[in-house]
């Protein structure tokens, strides 16, 4: 399902790497995962709905994770705004994260958006940073603090 998700056109092309993942290739990656104490790989899900897939890298507690996300095929309007505020409160307040943190394409201007509406800070810009064929994108670098996520949802 997982695999699925991701080979979508719509998630490739805004994703790091953009080609097409072969059944083993996400197998291998989901066995090296699963096996890092570090990695928190997360469905969410709503009255039994997938509503996407989040995952958190460079977790322990106190600590500075990074993430990455996308919703499910299908999913209603609004999903990733609700995946996003689960997968931050599970981040800070079960894994006990201090700082979440994003990388997104300059290009994608939703996933832009999506981070702003969070409560992200644009902490700066890493230029040419992404080379995807034969273009290089700058990638737009978002820190979230705990004390602000706690500021924004209390």
């Amino acid at each position: 399902m997982v695999l699925d998700w991701r080979n979508r056109p719509e998630v490739r092309s805004v994703m790091l790497t953009q080609h097409e993942i072969r059944l083993d290739e996400h197998r291998q990656w989901f066995e090296n995962a699963s096996l890092d104490p570090t990695r928190c790989l997360l469905i969410a899900e709503e009255a039994g709905q997938p509503l996407g897939y989040v995952h958190f890298s460079g977790v322990v507690t106190r600590g500075i994770a990074s993430w990455g996300f996308y919703t499910a095929a299908g999913a209603p309007p609004e999903s990733g705004s609700r995946l996003g505020r689960a997968a931050l409160d599970h981040a800070f307040d079960v894994r006990g994260v201090h700082k979440v943190c994003g990388q997104v394409l300059a290009t994608n201007i939703a996933s832009l958006r999506f981070h702003r509406k969070l409560g992200f800070v644009e902490e700066g810009v890493l230029r040419e940073q992404q080379q995807i064929d034969d273009t290089y994108y700058d990638l737009i670098c978002f820190g979230l603090l705990r004390r602000e996520w706690r500021g924004l949802t209390e």
